[in-house]
């Protein structure tokens, strides 16, 4: 099954909007700075498409602001339910639909991290496929016209030169 390619644009532009509709209400200022700062990070690793620290850096915040979304949501929601008012429920729920497609817009953004070359495995005990690793030699294994060990690159049956200082 093929994973579908989801554009780096896309996933900021989404999250971009919810923070902007999430951050309407009752939520704190501190909601506000963590998203948006990840956000210009993900802006960072659009404009440098080559860059694997910028795509890191992305999936990192965005991982790191998932547990910060929930500590806000577990200290300001009990606020957000004393007032009663659309826009506070409307921001509530757009605040609470951006943590929710946080984990598949981190998943997607490992897939563009591992697709511009980065390396980081993330093994959860499931089969994968690895690196083909036949191309290597082994270094117990010396090559037949070698011919013996000579690790000083000397004639054998003569004597060391005399050195001249």
């Amino acid at each position: 099954m093929e994973i579908p390619a989801i554009n780096l644009k896309a996933i900021v532009l989404v999250h971009w909007l919810l923070t902007v509709w999430g951050c309407m209400s009752l939520l704190p200022v501190s909601f506000a700075w963590g998203n948006f700062t990840v956000l210009a990070v993900g802006v960072w690793a659009i404009a440098q498409r080559d860059s694997v620290d910028a795509v890191l850096m992305f999936l990192m915040g965005m991982a790191v602001t998932v547990l910060t979304d929930i500590v806000h949501f577990g200290i300001f929601y009990p606020l957000l339910e004393l007032s009663n008012e659309n826009r506070s429920r409307f921001s509530a729920g757009m605040a609470i639909l951006s943590l929710l497609l946080k984990p598949a817009s981190c998943f997607f953004v490992y897939q563009m991290y591992r697709e511009r070359g980065g390396d980081y495995n993330v093994n959860f005990g499931f089969p994968s496929v690895s690196r083909n690793r036949e191309a290597y030699q082994s270094i117990d294994q010396q090559d037949e016209s070698s011919g013996p060990a000579n690790p000083f690159n000397q004639a054998q049956d003569t004597k060391p030169a005399a050195r001249t200082y």
